[in-house]
């Protein structure tokens, strides 16, 4: 068990701070509750010995998605900084109000991830994001942005990148990823604030809420070793894929048009043909009272696996797959 240190507390990232050849923790002040005191954020700089690009890797940025932080925990485990050329930069935790809480969202009830970059003068949250965005992802070249799936829904292992942007779609395919989406990045989202700021930026579903997924957290970990063997920051070749990721020139949910007791048939992963069925609701005395059918050709990204759905409830994400 490693001997545990003072950790200090920084108002922005100073990468320079971190001598070369060594890793650095810190708390980076950002808002401050209730009583006065800070709301850290906690930062990871694994600082190489050669001069190299800044990759900030960050999950997190809603509360339960958990996976995300053991890939970050284990790659400054692993990284060897004599080695490394350039900056790793991990958050393994954004959203340290929604962490606490065990909550997707921040304590105000909002999204982080549909309102970056925030607002200076704005109310809490906003306020979070444009702290965030100014002191910590303006100081990287690039970034992986992990999440998973949100209560209630379960992911496959995919990718949302810009694949129109050169840079942005080799990043993708090194995640050696299920699916990867074809999704030019959002306003309101990390990914598009990154991407204003000219950083090349992807997001990784890693799996599912709430828990730890072993498997996909290896991925994950193969995933950024993959982008630091490309940028050269090490010298080593990247994973290859054990079989081809399926490529999807967009994706949309799926919706029930009423309420009651969901049963999703459709598996992560399959590909579907229009008019095949996908799911059926019953009412709560078991009577079938609607089946479901794919609209078009697909593949199952991700999928509802809680039973009771309101009308307007999530039936699954279909990927409309690139011809």
């Amino acid at each position: 068990m490693k001997k545990q240190i003072e950790i200090p507390q920084i108002d922005s990232i100073d990468i320079t701070r971190t001598p070369k050849g060594e890793i650095g923790c810190y708390w980076l002040k950002l808002i401050s509750d209730g009583f006065g005191s800070p709301v850290n954020v906690p930062v990871m700089v694994a600082r190489g010995v050669g001069e190299g690009p800044v990759l900030g890797v960050t999950a997190a940025v809603h509360g339960n998605e958990l996976n995300g932080i053991s890939v970050i925990q284990r790659l400054f485990d692993e990284i060897d900084t004599s080695e490394l050329s350039g900056t790793l930069v991990g958050i393994p935790v954004v959203n340290i109000p929604g962490f606490i809480r065990k909550k997707r969202r921040f304590n105000d009830g909002v999204d982080l991830n549909h309102i970056m970059p925030g607002k200076a003068d704005g109310n809490v949250s906003q306020v979070y994001a444009y702290r965030l965005i100014e002191r910590i992802i303006k100081k990287f070249d690039y970034l992986l942005d992990l999440h998973t799936a949100s209560t209630g829904r379960i992911n496959s292992y995919y990718v949302r990148a810009d694949m129109s942007h050169p840079v942005v779609q080799k990043m993708a395919l090194l995640q050696n990823a299920d699916i990867i989406v074809h999704n030019p990045p959002l306003d309101g989202t990390l990914r598009g604030a990154a991407d204003d700021l000219n950083i090349p930026a992807i997001t990784l579903e890693v799996g599912n809420p709430g828990i730890y997924q072993k498997r996909l957290i290896r991925s994950g970990i193969e995933g950024v070793h993959n982008i630091l063997c490309h940028l050269k920051m090490v010298d080593d070749e990247p994973v290859e894929p054990e079989k081809a990721t399926v490529r999807c020139q967009s994706s949309k949910w799926i919706y029930t048009d009423m309420g009651g007791l969901l049963t999703v048939n459709a598996q992560l992963r399959q590909r579907l043909k229009k008019g095949e069925k996908i799911a059926e609701l019953r009412d709560v005395f078991g009577t079938k009272i609607k089946e479901y059918f794919a609209p078009e050709d697909g593949v199952v990204i991700g999928k509802s696996i809680g039973p009771v759905n309101q009308t307007g409830g999530r039936i699954l994400h279909l990927g409309i797959v690139k011809t």
